[in-house]
């Protein structure tokens, strides 16, 4: 799967070198240290990206006097710069890689610090946190986040009260759709969740249910995971969910019907991460809570992340991973709490102390959606992380084709594995 992912970028950065300007990004000068990262929005579009640059310029400003320039770059294609540089043979300097993570070319050709080392001799291992171990490959690490993708759900106690619903709905799946179905039988323009996208996310707990089902969420995906009876009870437990659910309900976007929940409070639940807490409504915000998938699991995943290029001079070598160090760091960490509005990477910092000493509303959602995730029983990676995220789209597909009423699970469940195998193929 990954073999296969390595070779289309690498044709088409081959297609797009002129066009990001390949000869003037791929080797920056000695005494500069070039940044790329993917903070490009404006305030007024996403207030969280003033906040990471303004954290990057902290750094810039406070080496300023230094043998090299720290210099910040936003870029809306970051990726096409990665892959262009990796198919010519070099690497940005710094880079906040996408959730794709490190191209594998890039590693083959031995392109990309090892952090590990590093991580290791400086007694940083609580500060990259999850990083650690997600981000290990064969002993080595390429990238560290500072944040951490996590996701539960989000439920509306209201609709819960209302439908005589409590937490125990949370239990196993079973429970789960019977929730659901006490949601539905009220008399009011109110619906269970808002499937698709986040339907996604039931066949990702699923599988992690059973040792068998997570380590094969763990490696790349297999006919044998394809033809699976985990994966199989997975799709189609998450298929008649969503089909009792009802089409209507679905989104290959949860953006598109965020609004229902978060702000019109109409759907029960919704499948999310942690920085949705910034997203709820004011008029909803004493009754919007966070809790984890059924069976008390959580998705939690390192991402992309920082990553450094090797044979650096000395001088902007040492620089950069004093940036990684930097950011993770409690005091870069805490304002990625409270300013980003995620979880930070860092396993030292108190989040429910932050949220105590704040007014913020979503401050404190944020800070219980987080204890939720870092504290459950079983956390697992986002399969879209190891299976690809073509794979994540053809089983969102699939599902919301099943959530039609009539639609034959069983069938469409079987047309989906041979669309499987021949992409991974």
């Amino acid at each position: 799967m990954k073999k296969k992912m390595v070779s289309v970028l690498l044709a088409a950065a081959m297609g797009t070198t002129g066009l990001v300007g390949f000869g003037s990004t791929a080797y920056a000068a000695d005494d500069v240290l070039e940044f790329y990262h993917g903070y490009y929005q404006d305030e007024s579009e996403w207030a969280a990206a003033q906040v990471m640059r303004d954290i990057y310029d902290g750094f810039a400003e406070a080496h300023a006097d230094g043998p090299v320039t720290f210099k910040p770059i936003a870029v809306e294609n970051r990726d096409d710069i990665v892959s262009a540089q990796v198919a010519g043979g070099s690497f940005p300097d710094l880079v906040d890689v996408g959730g794709g993570g490190v191209p594998q070319a890039a590693l083959s050709q031995e392109l990309v610090y090892d952090l590990k080392p590093y991580i290791d001799e400086n007694g940083l291992q609580d500060a990259v946190g999850l990083n650690y171990t997600q981000h290990d490959i064969d002993g080595h690490i390429y990238a560290v986040h500072d944040q951490i993708e996590s996701r539960g759900l989000w439920y509306n106690s209201d609709i819960f009260e209302k439908a005589g619903i409590t937490e125990d709905a949370f239990a196993n799946w079973d429970s789960f759709a019977a929730a659901m179905e006490k949601i539905r039988a009220l008399d009011e323009d109110v619906y269970g969740y808002i499937a698709g996208q986040g339907s996604s996310y039931i066949v990702n707990t699923v599988m992690a249910s059973t040792d068998e089902g997570k380590a094969m969420l763990e490696s790349e995906l297999t006919e044998d995971t394809i033809n699976s009876d985990e994966f199989a009870n997975a799709f189609k437990t998450a298929a008649k969910l969503d089909q009792d659910n009802g089409s209507e309900h679905t989104t290959d976007d949860n953006g598109n019907l965020m609004a229902e929940f978060n702000t019109n409070g109409k759907a029960g639940v919704l499948f999310n991460g942690v920085w949705n807490a910034s997203g709820i409504d004011a008029s909803l915000s004493d009754v919007i809570e966070p809790a984890l998938f059924p069976g008390n699991i959580a998705i939690a995943s390192a991402g992309g992340g920082l990553a450094v290029a090797n044979n650096m001079s000395e001088e902007k070598t040492e620089l950069a991973l004093e940036f990684i160090k930097y950011m993770t760091s409690e005091e870069v960490q805490e304002k990625i709490f409270t300013g980003v509005q995620a979880n930070p990477c860092n396993t030292t910092i108190d989040l429910n102390a932050l949220a105590e000493n704040s007014d913020d509303a979503a401050t404190k959602k944020l800070a219980l959606a987080c204890s939720e995730v870092n504290g459950a029983e079983n956390v697992v990676i986002d399969m879209n992380y190891t299976w690809g995220s073509d794979v994540d789209k053809a089983i969102i597909n699939a599902l919301m084709e099943c959530a039609v009423s009539g639609t034959d699970i069983d069938a469409r469940f079987a047309a989906l594995q041979t669309e499987l195998i021949a992409l991974i193929a």
